[in-house]
């Protein structure tokens, strides 16, 4: 049985589809991902391939620039809070 308070939302989420960069370091390589979901809080990224990310990063989308932290990993799909 699933535990309930694992998959609560404190803010809600709206499906989107947008490419998004993640960045970390100067000397780093860009990594292109998909933004899955969206909120005020947070976000869900779909990565093309396994690579390995630090807990802390940049996400671009568009002109919006966050910080993040990871806060789950689940195959290819990471889910990062702002």
């Amino acid at each position: 049985m699933q535990h309930p308070r694992l998959y609560a939302r404190q803010r809600p989420r709206g499906r989107i589809s947008s490419v998004a960069k993640i960045l970390f370091g100067s000397k780093a390589p860009v990594i292109e991902c998909m933004l899955v979901d969206y909120s005020a809080g947070g976000a869900c990224l779909q990565l093309e391939k396994f690579v390995t990310l630090p807990e802390r990063f940049e996400v671009l989308y568009g002109t919006t620039r966050k910080h993040c932290r990871v806060v789950w990993k689940r195959g290819l799909r990471i889910g990062v809070a702002f």
